[in-house]
């Protein structure tokens, strides 16, 4: 049983691009599955389709959040603060009860859901039409809950090619049950998808963590309760803090829905799939390696606060010429990666990138809050989140159509990240170095700058001009990369 010990200097640098290059390589790959399976569902289903499917994934979504009860996040922060004090035995208790928990939460889950499926069914959809569908899908709780213990042990352990393994297996899986189901089966398949996805990638979870050696310490019936009442006390902020961010995408799925129509709900599914695809390897990363790492180190403030930037510049680094690029060529990647259908989502995913670029810089700072297991502050910041997020997206909705959610999501990070870093400076002193500074002004300013492009200039001329932005801010990217190595 080994997990790696917080790097220091330039050691800590290649970490971060080590982890970032196997988990966001891994995501990258699934980009690949993304692409095949996002063209063939929008040419099967078309935006109503996708919609649908959306409304499914976040039933699933909430569900599981509701009955995972946060056991997972918790049990990576303590896993990943005992393993770097080579605490054998405690990261073997810990790991034993996250697995009985877990079985006992995905049992409940499953339960849950397919006891309230009409209730939700008709709350979510408006008819009684998708109660099978709903019930169904307890299944596909069960699988993601009954491995959710096995995931924090691997995140805990920073067991990262393993993890990243997972990724190209689940995304692999993904696309062949998808298209093939959704093929013969039509918008019936949505749900067999889902189980038939939970059910592989809770098998290939199993298969790695399995790997993992642990000791078989005793374990007393009280030992057994204190680790589940520690796991489960701070998993329930977890749980609370996701039914917040899950509750609130559900929000902005069904405004859409009800103010502007079922082909307007799925033109944002298909811009919000699209505008995370990018930025989300790295953001995949930040969660898989760095909340660990932090989390480790997190009573030393002054560590903790060089990783935090160090974080911040590897990501921008890595994640700005992308989210150039996709608010370039947004109208193109509407019609590649989904059908002609989806071109009027293209001014939604340009919102939804600035919106990203923000997201970036205050995610690592978020992180923070959780390594330093601020239970109060953290909940009542994602209580904040998900009130202003839903409201500005209904404010907006309301006076431009389905553009409005992305312009809400641009708004919330523009008052998130100004609040995360006054609550990171009281928490650590953390304060941005003077290299994030500059890095995070020119690209948000180039950002914009290509964002504001075809407001004034002919489709074309804003196209060169910011492939330009795009190859400049890449080479720059490259050079610092390297150079950090």
């Amino acid at each position: 049983m080994s997990a790696e010990k917080t790097p220091h200097g330039k050691q800590s640098y290649a970490h971060i691009l080590k982890s970032t290059a196997l988990i966001g390589g891994s995501s990258l790959i699934n980009v690949g599955f993304s692409i095949i399976r996002n063209k063939a569902l929008a040419v099967l289903l078309g935006p109503e389709g996708i919609g649908l499917m959306a409304l499914y994934n976040s039933i699933l979504d909430i569900a599981q959040t509701l009955a995972g009860l946060g056991i997972q996040s918790s049990g990576v922060r303590e896993i990943a603060r005992t393993a770097e004090n080579e605490d054998r035995d405690r990261v073997s208790r810990t790991a034993i009860v996250l697995r009985r928990l877990s079985v006992i939460l995905a049992i409940l889950g499953a339960i849950l859901l397919a006891g309230l499926a009409a209730p939700v069914a008709h709350f979510t959809f408006g008819e009684d039409q998708h109660v099978f569908g709903t019930a169904l899908l307890a299944l596909a709780v069960f699988f993601r809950l009954v491995c959710s213990g096995e995931t924090a042990l691997l995140q805990g352990m920073r067991q990262i090619a393993n993890l990243a393994r997972i990724n190209v297996i689940s995304g692999f899986v993904s696309t062949v049950a998808s298209i093939a189901l959704i093929y013969f089966l039509g918008a019936d398949g949505i749900v067999v998808s889902l189980i038939v996805v939970a059910a592989a990638t809770a098998l290939t979870t199993f298969f790695y963590s399995r790997k993992i050696r642990l000791n078989r310490p005793a374990i007393t019936a009280g030992q057994s309760r204190d680790e589940a009442m520690m796991v489960v006390k701070l998993g329930a902020v977890f749980m609370a803090s996701g039914l917040l961010t899950f509750g609130a995408a559900y929000a902005v799925r069904l405004i859409v829905l009800k103010l502007d129509g079922a082909v307007a709900a799925g033109l944002y599914q298909a811009a919000w799939a699209l505008g995370g695809l990018y930025a989300g390897f790295v953001l995949q990363a930040m969660g898989t390696d760095f909340y660990p790492r932090l989390a480790a180190v997190a009573d030393d403030h002054a560590t903790c606060n060089r990783l935090v930037n160090e974080q911040t510049q590897v990501s921008l680094l890595l994640a700005g010429p992308g989210v150039i690029a996709t608010l370039t060529f947004a109208q193109l990647a509407m019609w590649l990666f989904y059908s002609p259908e989806f071109a009027p989502a293209a001014e939604l995913l340009r919102w939804i990138c600035l919106g990203m670029m923000l997201r970036i810089v205050a995610w690592p700072i978020g992180y923070i809050v959780l390594a330093k297991g601020a239970q109060a502050i953290f909940f009542w910041t994602e209580v904040a989140a998900a009130i202003v997020h839903v409201g500005l997206v209904w404010f907006f909705v309301t006076k431009f159509g389905a553009v409005g959610a992305g312009i809400g999501f641009f708004g919330l990070y523009v008052w998130h990240g100004l609040l995360i870093y006054f609550i990171a400076r009281r928490l650590t002193g953390f304060r941005w170095s003077s290299i994030n500074h500059r890095l995070g002004a020119a690209y948000f300013a180039a950002s914009c700058l290509v964002f504001c492009l075809p407001l004034f200039l002919p489709v074309w001329q804003a196209t060169v001009l910011g492939s330009i932005g795009a190859l400049v801010s890449g080479l720059y990217s490259l050079k610092s990369l390297t150079e950090m190595l």
